[in-house]
């Protein structure tokens, strides 16, 4: 066996710099916990490999929780952006969100410059090719150069490197994303040590010179006029802003791909690796839906100081010369030069139902995974999972206690939930309507939700933590004060409400009930009686909303109370379920797989039925029952 050499003793050790990466160490340093961050290549810390943006709905929502929490994405992004738009502004606002086209380049180094001017953190280049693991902790890594790194706590982000294997046609060769060198040791050793590991599979379109692309046969889509931010700490924004554009497939690409359908690898049986079903590539669209004579593609550049756009929509594996084809037959493209094929990426994941809801494994303790490792797909997700998965193994090295969010608080709360409680089949994307309690899970109320939590981490800077607490009193001030005032049926009020179309004022009303019409807005109100001081932006749309959908935001709170009670009933570790008389056994399978904490995570196991959270409620009441007669 080759002998190592101790390289460094750490209390946290971060394999990975990706988007999970990157916000696991600077959490972890961040909350004084002496941080390594190892990745294979200094120059792809928070690489984007896929599409060059940041949020959309419940993407968005999540950047805001992460910078809520005290993380870097949504400060990073509004640092580096190039456009920047809201989406379903005509829609309520449980779906509104964020997304940004980020300068890739530059996000890349803002980034990495933010890493390495953090306190507590080291950076370091290195390929981890094993755990150090000491009767069931880990201790530690190795890499392949023989360092031998102490901590402990480890936390796996290895994105789509363990054992990456990319294919354009007939071709295929070992490599990370976009040609990086892959991970094959460590993927190795997982399964060595016992882990469940699944095969997956995403993918990228071909990029073009923006040169060579016609633009006046698409439409444009330009970013709003509003100066946004994810980060509620931004105040400086950027204006200039770099439009999208927009384009459809032909039928004559449909028909060069259908075609060609014997030459992908999806369809030739070269590819073993599950693939992401809300993310398909253009041969999976064109296959699944025949009915559709046309799908959206959306030209996204990757920068300022770059020509490449990437084409949003068109992601595929089929041959380099079939990609050409297919570009020529595209509105705008037609005489576009391809930069860069693109191509499907097969990945080694984990099988995230081997996760407690901290992120720390149930097989080795101290060891942490976040990000794509867990099956998940999208810069996002790996991030939230990151910055979750940073504070609880700092937490474990320092001595505190664990961070949990449930699914009332957040849509990482549902992310985590959802891979640990059901696990994923197929690489997981985060949807609004995978989150039960969305009203209030909303891109307005991130910092509401969970400053809180950030500032008790050391997180939240205090200046930042005094400004959100005076934004909360401003706004319960400015409800109570709505809640008295009284707003009389003038001929002013009448001729307002004619002009929306609304119906006349009958008598007094608060300014409460008043704000309540649809057709009136809190603009309004503040023109009618005019608080003491005027509101922010953000504090304004706060009471708006509210007010608007108090009724609704009563019900979602009951039903939270309702699944709290059930959250609260811990369920022991080393419960035996097989010892439960009455249980189905497929939910004793299941429930010992999982080991859910408390009765409200088990009722969420899939193969788990009400009769059998009755069954186990009853059991674990007398369990209770038989420790008081004891004693």
């Amino acid at each position: 066996m080759t002998t190592t050499y101790l390289a460094g003793q750490y209390d946290v050790i971060v394999v990975g710099a990706g988007h999970a990466g990157v916000e696991a160490g600077l959490a972890s340093a961040r909350m004084g916990a002496e941080t390594l961050v190892l990745t294979i290549n200094l120059d792809a810390i928070a690489f984007m490999p896929c599409n060059p943006s940041v949020g959309g709905p419940a993407k968005g929502v999540v950047v805001r929780e992460i910078d809520a929490l005290g993380g870097e994405m949504g400060r990073n992004i509004d640092k580096t952006h190039i456009q920047m738009r809201m989406l379903n502004t005509g829609k309520g606002p449980a779906v509104r969100a964020l997304r940004a086209q980020a300068d890739k380049f530059d996000y890349q180094h803002e980034m990495k410059r933010t890493l390495e001017n953090t306190e507590h953190l080291t950076v370091r280049q290195g390929m981890v090719e094993r755990l150090i693991v000491v009767d069931g902790v880990c201790k530690g890594v190795i890499t392949n150069t023989n360092a031998e790194y102490r901590a402990k706590s480890v936390v796996l982000t290895t994105g789509t490197y363990l054992r990456g294997k990319i294919i354009i046609g007939e071709l295929s060769y070992q490599s990370g994303p976009n040609n990086m060198q892959a991970s094959v040791e460590l993927s190795d050793h997982l399964k060595e040590l016992g882990f469940d590991i699944v095969r997956f599979k995403t993918g990228t379109p071909p990029r073009v010179n923006g040169k060579t692309i016609d633009y006046s046969k698409t439409e444009i889509q330009p970013g709003d006029d509003e100066p946004r931010a994810f980060s509620y700490e931004t105040t400086t924004f950027i204006t200039e802003q770099i439009p999208c554009w927009l384009t459809y497939t032909s039928p004559e690409t449909h028909d060069i791909i259908n075609s060609n359908l014997s030459r992908s690898p999806m369809y030739s049986g070269m590819i073993e690796g599950t693939g992401p079903r809300y993310c398909p590539s253009i041969e999976d669209k064109i296959v699944r839906f025949n009915d559709k004579p046309r799908h959206q593609l959306f030209l996204e550049p990757e920068g300022k100081n770059t020509e490449e756009v990437y084409v949003q929509g068109l992601s595929t594996s089929l041959p380099e010369e079939i990609q050409r084809k297919i570009l020529m037959s595209i509105p705008g493209l037609e005489a576009s030069k391809m930069m860069r094929p693109g191509y499907a990426i097969e990945y080694d994941a984990i099988v995230p139902t081997q996760l407690w809801p901290t992120l720390e494994t149930k097989k080795i303790k101290g060891l942490f995974t976040a990000g794509q490792i867990n099956g998940t797909s999208g810069y996002e997700e790996a991030a939230g999972q990151g910055i979750m998965g940073g504070i609880n193994a700092a937490c474990k090295a320092l001595g505190k206690e664990p961070v949990i969010l449930d699914r009332s608080q957040a849509y990482i709360g549902v992310l985590i939930d959802d891979l640990v409680t059901k696990g994923t089949n197929e690489p997981y994307r985060l949807l609004t309507s995978r989150a039960e309690y969305r009203l209030l899970l909303r891109h307005d109320n991130a910092d509401l939700r969970l400053t809180e939590i950030g500032h008790d981490l050391g997180l939240i800077s205090e200046e930042r933590y005094q400004a959100f607490k005076n934004k909360k009193a401003i706004i319960a001030e400015e409800k109570s004060r709505l809640a008295s005032v009284m707003i009389k049926p003038t001929e002013d009020i009448q001729a307002l409400l004619k002009e929306r179309g609304a119906g006349a004022l009958k008598e007094s009303v608060t300014a409460e009930h008043f704000l309540k019409r649809p057709e009136m807005h809190y603009e309004d109100i503040a023109q009618i009686t005019p608080p003491e001081q005027p509101l922010s932006a953000e504090a304004a749309e706060q009471v708006e909303i509210q007010i608007k959908y108090d009724g609704y935001i009563a019900k979602q709170l009951l039903q939270v109370e309702k699944m709290q009670r059930m959250e609260s009933k811990k369920i022991p570790e080393d419960l035996d379920y097989f010892a439960i008389n009455g249980l189905a056994t497929e939910a004793k399978q299941k429930l010992s797989v999982v080991r859910p904490l408390s009765v409200g995570q088990a009722s969420r196991v899939s193969g788990v039925n009400p009769s059998d959270i009755s069954i186990l409620l009853v059991y674990l009441e007398q369990g209770k029952l038989a420790k008081i007669a004891e004693s």
